[in-house]
């Protein structure tokens, strides 16, 4: 039976009118019984995430996207993610902006929901969890539409969100699945004007630029990253190895991982052959530039020539691009050529250098002697993150809860005319 998107979207633009009128108590309550319902069905769940996993094996994906597609050993934190964001502080009716004008108006603004949220996404069931959480909290509704590999994962998830808000008395149409896999549903959702005010795409860029070209609702985009570090001349090396293994290894299929590395030629012949050891034992290959390649002993498939592409690649994979660079002016050039604007770093001991880097850097988290890693809604303090937007609007970086609302302008007068 074929999916009815415009039912849907009335669907979700009645519950979340609905939920514009929920108190903040009432949204927790239902978040904390979410969380308590993935714990208890936890064991179904991963049981069905499993044969997700196997028959995605099974057709080919690669390490990568199985690693975004497994809820072993996280489902038990996705509960305790949604149970973080119950404690988060309301920004539904928060007032800001308070101002008084000379004829005695009052004028203030308050922060409301965006209402309908459409969020298609690919191999990774969390997102499901974490964009219920945030809509919820933040009394958006919310249409989703996840990756084929993660069909069954999805649906069982929704059905314990939905289970859980009926149990709590709200509308579990809050929280809709396309549980379709067929493209045309996409492109439908981006259609859905009337209903839906806000598109958010999580995936490769061939997703990002579909949806950009395809909607007539606005649309958020950002998750790509092709990130870089600059090791300065004056860097403490010692301490910045670690920084490097943290940025590359800790969870290289994400998308504030490092990509690549560059690094002043001063330094260059004594650290590039260190950061090559302290990574390989991590099984990281590389990709240099002919400069870099001089300085260490080729390696068959572990050390190659960059490739006429590698700069503008985001690995999402244990492969690190290494340049060597005359100095910071050539860092930032590179930096402006190949970045997706989503995360960048400087590792440094010279102020002006920082400040420049800060400066002339125009990504959404720029790091000063810290790992790109920490470009992330949980690290920042947001609890869960429904994206991370490399755009100029009003949400960038980490997309927490105010960057769901929108807000209203409110005067309060005494019988004000205007003359």
């Amino acid at each position: 039976m074929a999916l009815d998107l415009q039912q849907m979207g009335k669907a979700a633009r009645q519950a979340s009118r609905q939920f514009a009128r929920v108190s903040t108590d009432q949204k927790n309550a239902a978040l904390y019984a979410i969380a308590d319902a993935l714990d208890s069905h936890s064991a179904e769940i991963l049981e069905i995430n499993a044969a997700d996993v196997e028959a995605g094996r099974a057709n080919g994906l690669d390490a990568a996207l199985l690693d975004r597609l497994s809820l072993k050993g996280r489902l038990a934190g996705i509960a305790e993610d949604v149970r973080a964001v119950a404690k988060l502080p309301d920004p539904i009716g928060e007032i800001f902006d308070v101002a008084e004008m000379s004829n005695g108006l009052h004028l203030r603004k308050q922060r409301t929901p965006l209402g309908v949220l459409g969020v298609i996404y690919e191999a990774r069931p969390n997102v499901t969890v974490d964009v219920a959480a945030l809509a919820l909290k933040t009394s958006n509704a919310a249409i989703l539409r996840g990756g084929k590999e993660t069909l069954h994962s999805n649906i069982a998830l929704i059905k314990v969100i939905q289970e859980a808000l009926a149990g709590c008395g709200l509308p579990a149409e809050a929280i809709q699945f396309i549980s379709d896999t067929d493209r045309k549903y996409i492109a439908e959702l981006l259609r859905l004007y009337e209903y839906v005010d806000m598109i958010i795409p999580r995936g490769g860029a061939g997703l990002h630029k579909f949806c950009r070209e395809n909607s007539n609702i606005p649309v958020i985009t950002g998750g790509i990253g092709i990130v870089h570090m600059f090791v300065d001349e004056s860097a403490d090396l010692d301490a910045a190895l670690p920084v490097i293994h943290n940025a590359k290894v800790q969870r290289p299929s994400v998308c504030n991982a490092l990509d690549t590395l560059l690094v002043h030629q001063q330094v260059a012949q004594g650290f590039i052959p260190r950061v090559i050891e302290h990574l390989s034992a991590s099984g990281v290959s590389f990709r240099l530039d002919p400069r870099a390649q001089q300085l260490v002993t080729p390696d068959g498939d572990r050390i190659l020539p960059a490739g006429e592409n590698d700069w503008d690649t985001e690995w999402m994979a244990l492969i690190l691009g290494i340049r060597v660079v005359d100095d910071l002016d050539q860092a930032l050039e590179h930096i402006d050529q190949h970045s997706s604007w989503h995360s960048e770093a400087i590792l440094t001991a010279n102020e002006n250098h920082a400040a420049r880097f800060v400066a002339a850097v125009d990504s959404a988290a720029v790091f000063v002697n810290a790992s790109t890693r920490f470009n992330d809604g949980g690290q920042f303090g947001l609890g869960a993150e429904i994206a991370v937007s490399t755009q100029k609007i009003h949400a960038r970086g980490p997309m927490g809860l105010r960057e769901l609302t929108s807000y209203k302008w409110v005067a309060h007068g005494d019988y004000h005319v205007r003359k």
